[in-house]
């Protein structure tokens, strides 16, 4: 038998791991499938802001826009990002099992132009990419992984719809449809198709945010029954079941990353706590109401630990000082677990809190979010903030952002790699 390379080993590793593996299997895998970074901090920080499709919540502003209209608003953000000196933008382009580039796999978005499928005329993510790189932004493709519908009727989708060709793989749950994690043909439709993209697009990285399994919704079950019937042997409960499907998809994304386009990179931005302390002696020293390992069923730290991705961007969307998820706690502890791995660790930043009535009194502070940067300065292992979200970006409603500018933000500086 001839040498496998490194890169087809990690492959075979995946199969091994996420075909007929069983949970005991797990534990024995070999390395990273991913590429770690090491490196020193120097002149180069991840500066980022995301740009949400989802809802028209931050682009385009209302669905129907004309083709013009859309781009004219696309440049737009680009513009700010580059005026306020950040350089890279996470734009959204598979918001809800649909697309925002022509897809063989998945619907055109409805976010554009009101109807699910209905052709844009024109290819948002080809030109983001190209318009970007133009301004000297980094593009990072966000997908999300399992959501299909911010409702429960499949009715709605239009009528070529995967998910209505193949209801066996859809869960209604929450008010929202998703796919199951746990059906393999599944996993592997999704991987397809979001790979399209980063086959066809010069993207610098693939970015995933927190949604795995749902977030839990009181008094309502996720119904995987037939399918943990059908595949969860092995297992010592369903929810190590359930990390495993989840697992699986990180890995083996990660394998499939390096073979379509090495230089991509791969990234995800995960609820802030993975287990509270309470729970678990290697937790976060935190009391938050959702712990990602436990709930969503995303062993983030473990994504980390085991080098499979390139870069983590925990949601720490808590002011400093707040009891339950204190910032100031969480942001030494996510330093912690990425030390010595090579993964690099970015912060996700609360923007769209800032001067919000409903939030606490810190988030009415413009200098709020500037003194979270000034806190990370001294964790080496923090490599760059990214904030949460365009529309507050550009409106910047008290000025928070601009404050973040004036103290940390007046030189450019390139994105780590």
């Amino acid at each position: 038998m001839g040498r496998l390379s490194r890169r087809a080993f990690a492959v075979a590793a995946v199969a091994t791991l996420c075909g007929s593996a069983t949970a005991g299997d797990a534990a024995a895998l070999p390395g990273s499938v991913s590429r770690g970074r090491a490196g020193t901090r120097a002149a180069s920080e991840l500066r980022g802001m995301w740009l949400a499709a989802v809802s028209n919540r931050d682009w385009p502003s209302s669905p129907g826009l004309t083709a013009g209209r859309q781009r004219a608003e696309l440049l737009d953000h680009l513009d700010t990002a580059v005026r306020l000196r950040l350089n890279t933008v996470i734009f959204q382009v598979r918001p809800t099992a649909d697309a925002l580039w022509p897809s063989p796999y998945e619907p055109w978005s409805q976010y554009l132009t009101g109807v699910q499928g209905e052709d844009p005329g024109w290819d948002p993510l080809g030109t983001a990419v190209a318009e970007a790189h133009a301004r000297g932004l980094e593009l990072h493709a966000w997908f999300n992984p399992y959501r299909i519908a911010n409702h429960t009727d499949p009715a709605k989708l239009v009528a070529s719809h995967p998910a209505r060709e193949h209801p066996d793989w859809v869960v209604p749950y929450g008010g929202k449809l998703y796919y199951d994690p746990g059906l393999p043909q599944v996993r592997a439709f999704v991987q397809d198709a979001m790979l399209d993209a980063v086959r066809k697009y010069e993207i610098d990285a693939v970015h995933w945010d927190d949604y795995f399994y749902p977030y839990p919704v009181a008094g309502q079950v996720f119904d995987d029954d037939a399918t943990y019937a059908a595949h969860g042997a092995g297992f010592p409960d369903r929810a190590a079941w359930r990390r495993h499907n989840i697992d699986c998809l990180v890995r083996e994304t990660a394998a499939r990353i390096r073979e379509v386009r090495p230089a991509a990179r791969f990234g995800i931005s995960p609820f802030g706590v993975w287990r509270n302390a309470t729970t678990d002696g290697l937790g976060s020293p935190t009391r938050a109401g959702v712990q990602t390992y436990d709930d969503l069923h995303a062993d983030t730290r473990k994504w980390v630990r085991e080098r499979w991705i390139d870069y983590i961007c925990p949601q720490l969307y808590w002011n400093i000082g707040l009891a339950a998820a204190d910032y100031a706690k969480l942001l030494p502890w996510w330093s912690t677990v990425v030390e010595g791995t090579g993964v690099q660790l970015y912060v996700g930043e609360a923007l769209y809190k800032a001067g919000d009535p409903a939030q606490p009194a810190a988030w009415q502070d413009p200098a709020e979010l500037s003194r979270h940067l000034t806190l990370a300065r001294d964790y080496p292992q923090v490599r760059g903030h990214a904030f949460f979200s365009a529309r507050e970006v550009g409106a910047d409603r008290i000025g928070a952002m601009a404050r973040v500018v004036a103290d940390h933000y007046q030189r450019p500086a390139r994105t780590p790699r």
